[in-house]
């Protein structure tokens, strides 16, 4: 050391920051070390430095952390930078995205209550909604996310809780968000958004009205397919009040190891979420014109029947494309299994492009009955367009289609 007296930087103020900024560096907070990369604290527990500080913490009194399945330094980072991106108040996160989903409305629902959920829901979250919280004593409503008739009726009378998708997995159907949410806090219920799909970057559901979001970070903010995680994010008061306690005292912990993955795959989110987006299109302007597709869904092409609305709520549209291909279950199988760059998995997010069939994977388990309400059909295909060059993704689509 030379002498130099060494000062701290200012805290920040980042309410000016631009998205992109924020993904960088909002949340960052670094050790005594003074690191450039956030650090990775593999740590189940914390030392005190009095037995005065450890009651001080099991109280309240303290911001020290207690043990990391309650917060941890990198968990933090994570949650703070997503709450920036998001536009929240506070976020906590979970170990998976359908924790996020579920967690949010156990600290919403009790015996009694009545949820309203759009029937366009990836087919763990249908489960949620039409198996599971009965079993609670919490009644479940589908509506057509998409008509706002259906809202209505469902909202003219009281409810708790409102859960929707928007864009839906794995149609793509696009909700009014400020109109439900208006029918919702009329009807006295909390609305909570899946935005996974979108992503912070895209759309940003509390402006519109929405009170929780949720988010499978499994997906785009990882980026790579290489991590679980989810996140819960809303007022501080809905955080820290309802949520908080569930999740301490039930353990749906993020590791930091998969929060530390997640933190540097927020850094190139939205240049990700760009190229998606520019990929999605090609590939979707491409299948709308092949002979052996019979239907293209992209919330970004004038075809699909809520692109005002879409283009009203989300900067851009998205990296899924669904469509279908001509022929049924057997000659959608024939298509997929000629497929030499793409992925089959039922994955999506991810770098790579993937390909799925939801009527006997992700939406299997739901029936025919709903699939067909869904507009899920045999031939139908959902793909996370990847990074890869778009007219390598394109050609690969046309010879596995064929002439």
């Amino acid at each position: 050391m030379d002498g130099t007296i060494q000062r701290k930087k200012a805290a920040p103020d980042i309410r000016n920051w631009k998205p992109q900024t924020r993904a960088v560096r909002a949340g960052q907070v670094r050790s005594n070390f003074d690191e450039t990369s956030e650090a990775l604290f593999l740590t189940s527990g914390y030392a005190y430095n009095s037995a005065e500080e450890a009651e001080a913490t099991f109280k309240g009194e303290s911001t020290h952390f207690q043990y990391s399945r309650f917060g941890n330094p990198t968990v933090s980072m994570f949650e703070n930078r997503l709450a920036a991106l998001e536009g929240a108040e506070a976020c906590r996160a979970t170990s998976t995205g359908m924790a996020a989903v579920f967690y949010s409305l156990l600290a919403l629902l009790k015996t009694g209550d009545r949820i309203v959920a759009a029937r366009q829901l990836f087919g763990s979250c249908h489960y949620i909604i039409n198996e599971l919280l009965p079993k609670y004593g919490i009644r479940g409503e589908f509506v057509d996310g998409g008509d706002l008739a259906q809202w209505e009726k469902a909202l003219s009378t009281p409810a708790n809780a409102v859960l929707f998708e928007s864009p839906s997995n794995p149609m793509l159907d696009i909700v009014d968000i400020q109109a439900v949410c208006d029918l919702a806090h009329k009807a006295g219920a909390t609305v909570v958004l899946d935005n996974a799909f979108a992503t912070p970057m895209l759309q940003r559901p509390l402006e519109f009205g929405a009170d929780v979001v949720v988010h499978s970070a499994t997906k785009y903010i990882d980026g790579q397919g290489r991590t679980l995680g989810g996140a819960i994010l809303g007022s501080r008061a809905f955080i820290i009040d309802k949520l908080q306690p569930i999740i301490r005292n039930t353990g749906p912990a993020l590791s930091p190891f998969n929060a530390w993955v997640l933190v540097k795959g927020m850094e190139t989110l939205g240049l990700r979420i760009d190229r998606h987006c520019a990929n999605a299109r090609k590939v979707a302007d491409a299948l709308a014109t092949h002979p052996k597709i019979g239907r293209v869904l992209y919330p970004g092409r004038p075809d699909h029947p809520q692109h005002q609305l879409a283009a009203k709520q989300m900067s851009n549209f998205g990296g899924v494309v669904t469509f279908d291909i001509r022929g049924g279950k057997h000659a959608t199988f024939d298509a997929l299994n000629r497929l030499k760059l793409v992925d089959i998995s039922n994955n999506l997010g991810d770098a790579k492009s993937m390909v799925t069939h939801p009527a006997t994977t992700t939406h299997m388990r739901i029936g025919a009955e709903e699939r067909a309400k869904l507009g899920i059909g045999d031939g139908t295909v959902r793909i996370s367009v990847g990074l890869e060059d778009a007219d390598d993704i394109v050609g690969d689509l046309v010879q596995a289609l064929g002439s």
